[in-house]
C-alpha cells in the first residue's frame, strides 16, 4: 500500500490509437499512445488504482499506479568484445596524430 506523498509512478493513456493523427507511420498509428509519469502521491492507494501525484515540477497527472518507489533499472547492454578492438585502434590512430595528450 502506497501512503499520500510517496515518490511513485503512473501509467495513462494520452491518445487511443484511433485518436492519434494519419500522419504516422501506420505502425505508429495503430498504437495508443501512452506516458509514464513520476510523481508524488496525493492520496493513500495501492497498486493498479486510480490515482494522482503531483510531479517534481508542481503538475498534477492522472493514471493508473503501476510501482511505488520507482528507480532507474536500464544498462548499456551486455558486454561487446569487438568494442575493445576498436578502442585500441582508435588510441593507436589518434596517438599517431597527436591527439592522445
Amino acid at each position: 500500500m502506497a501512503k499520500k506523498g510517496d515518490w511513485v509512478r503512473i501509467h495513462s493513456i494520452v491518445l487511443k490509437a484511433e485518436e492519434r493523427t494519419a500522419k504516422l507511420p501506420e505502425d505508429t498509428q495503430a498504437c495508443d499512445l501512452e506516458q509514464w509519469t513520476k510523481g508524488f502521491l496525493l492520496t493513500d492507494a495501492k497498486l493498479g488504482d486510480e490515482v494522482e501525484v503531483e510531479t517534481a515540477v508542481g503538475r498534477i497527472e492522472k493514471g493508473t499506479l503501476i510501482d511505488e518507489a520507482p528507480y532507474y533499472d536500464h544498462s548499456y547492454g551486455k558486454f561487446v568484445p569487438e568494442l575493445i578492438a576498436i578502442d585500441k585502434q582508435l588510441r593507436d590512430e589518434m596517438a599517431e596524430i597527436g591527439g592522445d595528450k
